[in-house]
Order: structure tokens, then sequence, then C-alpha cells
């Protein structure tokens, strides 16, 4: 064997390994696309809805006092500081 014969056996090889996968790959979308009607089709239930925690909430409503505020702006003003440096 020559090694342009060898050179083409590895192509098709290699397409028929590429081909393979690929009819592989689609098959798999369409059962699961298949499956996914067949479940909404014959099990048509809602969504189940997730709350948000009520502490959250409380987080989110509470206003910061000043106080709090100037110490974040006094740790961010030297946290630049130090990296300036």
């Amino acid at each position: 064997m020559t090694s342009s014969d060898l050179v083409m056996e590895g192509v098709e090889l290699m397409f028929m390994g590429l081909g393979t996968v690929f009819v592989f790959l689609i098959m798999l979308v369409g059962l699961i696309n298949l499956m996914s009607f067949i479940i909404n089709r014959f099990f048509p239930d809602a969504a189940p809805t997730v709350a948000a925690p009520k502490r959250a909430a409380v987080a989110i409503a509470q206003p910061v006092d000043s106080e709090t505020l100037a110490v974040i702006g006094a740790a961010v003003s030297q946290h630049r500081a130090r990296r300036r440096s």
C-alpha cells in the first residue's frame, strides 16, 4: 500500500466516524423532541412555581442608613488606595 492509499483510507474512516456521530446526534435530538411532545400532550401539568424566600424581600426593602454608607465608602477608598500603591 502506498501512503496516498493509507491517507485516503484514513479520510474515509474519518468521514464514516463523523457521519455516524452526526446521525446519532440528529436521532438523539429527534427522540428528545418526540418525548417532550408526548409528555406535554398526555401530561399537561403546569410547571411548579418557586416562591421567593421571605428574608430576601425584607433585606431588599430595608434602606441603608448613612453610617453604613460612610463605612462602605471608607472601605472602598481604602481598597482603591492599597491597589494604587
